[in-house]
């Protein structure tokens, strides 16, 4: 089977879109903030440089505290109910954000960045242990080569769509806002 026509099963197709969705919000969230941030726009007792670099390691540190952890769980607990609950948290975070992009305010979007980097942390492990499940081995080097691409183009979406959000005059926040929000849901 093509790797055009696994993106039509029902057995891969609702996973790879979910995954897509969450890195894209990732992305998109960070970006909107960090620009934000950039432009002094956020309110905060530090810089915006400093609050800029201060993202990128916000964002990080899940990875390097929970990522033992996350794969544990991925080994233990049946993987679409961890699916399943790390997007309903992706939807509850991105609430938080949103309060935090309309509030303009710089803990608030810090904090969701790093519940957004656990989100991340969380997915990672069952991201590729589920593939599996619910492809053929000779299905697997497609699908992992279909995941691996879904990742970085929507990394690439997300960055450039962070950017454009926020820059729309008089409505950047908001628009990132119900963006992300939107996107949580979506996944």
């Amino acid at each position: 089977m093509s790797q055009g026509q696994l993106l039509r099963e029902r057995r891969f197709a609702p996973f790879f879109w979910t995954q897509f969705l969450g890195a894209l919000n990732d992305n998109v969230f960070k970006n909107a903030m960090v620009i934000l941030f950039a432009f002094g726009a956020a309110a905060a007792p530090v810089s915006p440089d400093v609050l800029v670099n201060l993202a990128g390691g916000v964002f990080i540190l899940p990875f390097f505290l929970f990522s033992a952890t996350a794969g544990q769980l991925a080994d233990k607990l049946e993987k679409t109910r961890i699916i399943r609950a790390v997007k309903l948290l992706e939807i509850a975070i991105m609430a938080v954000g949103a309060v935090g992009f309309f509030l303009k305010s710089a803990p608030i979007l810090l904090g969701g960045l790093f519940c957004m980097g656990i989100h991340s942390t969380l997915f990672g492990p069952v991201k590729y242990s589920i593939l599996p499940q619910h492809l053929g081995e000779t299905e697997l080097m497609g699908g992992n080569a279909l995941v691996e691409m879904g990742t970085f183009v929507a990394i690439l979406v997300g960055t450039i769509m962070g950017g454009v959000l926020i820059a729309i005059p008089g409505w950047g926040p908001t628009v990132a806002a119900l963006a992300t929000l939107a996107f949580a849901v979506a996944g």
